[in-house]
């Protein structure tokens, strides 16, 4: 649904009592979504941390290191391209489902490429193989998200919500621990064979997943798949603030975790601490926060949840502050890290929900691809405003910032909760 079609919220009599939690749950549409969303998060890493570790494993400079880094801007940028995955599907699978069954045999092979690269001996083809896996899973993810869109309901959205970061960060997290893992014992050309064949059997799912029930006929021309869905986003009293809450309901969480790594070592958690314990404990937070968000919005609401979860957010960022006042203690770490990536993850459930309910399923996968983007914006865009409140007021004072920050983001939520309720109510 867009947001021009959501200016008059739909009558009562008109809305139909939607499923049950447990329906819900039980559909095979959510298995479907969740192991999707394990695909569409699978390479992420593998273009991160494990390239970032085979890199050095081969005597690449830091500062190389740094540059080749740059190889995932076309996760930002992808909706650039996302126009083409709306106007022109391909001849099997379905309109979105085609697309991602293409990406993922490309992503296998382009995995396996890496097999045969040496970046001791050169890094222009290693650089060329990452920015292809990281082009083809952004691909890949435009035809994820826009799937997801297409076949949820909108009492569906916050279960869609957690099945996504479940299976994405189950998956993302899987996929750089076995790299790491294979690459320790038997050498980075087995690992990316491994994982290259683990990248394919994801075609299985995508194969046996179910068709939306109503799908849409593509755009005729690219034009309209451009033209006519930024109109749809753009029209309408109080289209701009939606677009505010979309840039900003995040950014308090994306200013507190921008220096996290640092923050953890400049109070005493060492390396090894900080990848096996600290990091293991956001990961299962992130996963805990994802399932009880997703479980709540059905119950709440999408205004309830994004008040509710908001404020969460935000408030739990000042626990880092007792953190930063006492220094290395383990017991405050656990809470602080745990309670607060619950609560991250319940507002990130929060705001993709709210992204889908903003997009016309006839335009879902730019859409969706632009909207996204705006949201990482503060993630991409706060690295230099981070370091320089953390190296002038000290990590108290930045994670006070961190909640200040957050407070226009839950403030414009509630000034444009009409809009937000006539979005939750629509059916159609």
């Amino acid at each position: 649904m867009s947001v021009a079609r959501d200016t008059v919220a739909p009558r009562p009599s008109t809305v139909q009592k939607g499923p049950s939690l447990g329906q819900i749950l039980a559909s095979p549409k959510m298995l479907a979504i969740m192991i999707l969303a394990a695909a569409s998060g699978y390479p992420n890493q593998l273009t991160e941390s494990a390239f970032q570790a085979w890199l050095k494993d081969s005597h690449v400079t830091n500062t190389q290191i740094g540059v080749m880094s740059y190889v995932a801007l076309p996760y930002l940028l992808k909706f650039l391209w996302a126009p083409f995955v709306d106007r022109f599907p391909l001849p099997f699978l379905g309109r979105r489902r085609g697309w991602i069954l293409l990406t993922q045999i490309v992503l296998a092979a382009a995995i396996a490429l890496f097999a045969l690269q040496n970046p001791a001996v050169a890094l222009f083809p290693v650089a060329a193989c990452a920015v292809a896996i990281v082009f083809f899973s952004a691909t890949q993810d435009i035809a994820f998200d826009a799937y997801r869109t297409d076949v949820s309901l909108p009492s569906e959205r916050g279960p869609a919500a957690a099945a996504t970061n479940l299976g994405y960060r189950t998956a993302a997290w899987f996929a750089s621990a076995v790299a790491l893992v294979i690459a320790d014992y038997f050498g980075w050309r087995l690992a990316f064979l491994i994982l290259a064949g683990v990248m394919l059997l994801f075609c299985i799912a995508t194969w046996l997943a179910p068709e939306p029930t109503d799908p849409q006929q593509a755009p005729r021309s690219l034009r309209e798949s451009v033209v006519t869905p930024l109109k749809e986003l753009l029209a309408g009293p109080g289209t701009a603030a939606l677009l505010l809450v979309v840039l900003l309901f995040k950014i308090g969480d994306a200013f507190a975790m921008k220096l996290f790594t640092p923050f953890m070592l400049d109070i005493g958690f060492s390396k090894t601490e900080l990848a096996v314990i600290v990091k293991g404990l956001f990961t299962g937070g992130a996963l805990a926060g994802s399932v009880l968000g997703g479980i709540l919005m059905v119950r709440l609401g999408l205004l309830r949840s994004m008040l509710i979860f908001g404020i969460s957010q935000a408030v739990t960022n000042l626990l880092y502050c007792a953190l930063a006042a006492t220094g290395k203690s383990y017991p405050l770490m656990v809470a602080a890290v745990v309670i607060e990536h619950v609560a991250g993850a319940m507002g990130n459930i929060a705001l993709v929900a709210l992204i889908m309910a903003l997009c016309d399923v006839r335009y879902s996968a730019f859409q969706y691809a632009l909207l996204s983007s705006i949201a990482l914006l503060p993630r991409y865009g706060l690295g230099y405003p981070a370091g320089w409140v953390a190296d002038h007021g000290g990590w108290y004072v930045y994670y006070v910032v961190s909640f200040v920050v957050a407070m226009p983001g839950l403030i414009i939520v509630w000034l444009t909760r009409r809009k937000i309720e006539a979005l939750d109510q629509q059916r159609g």
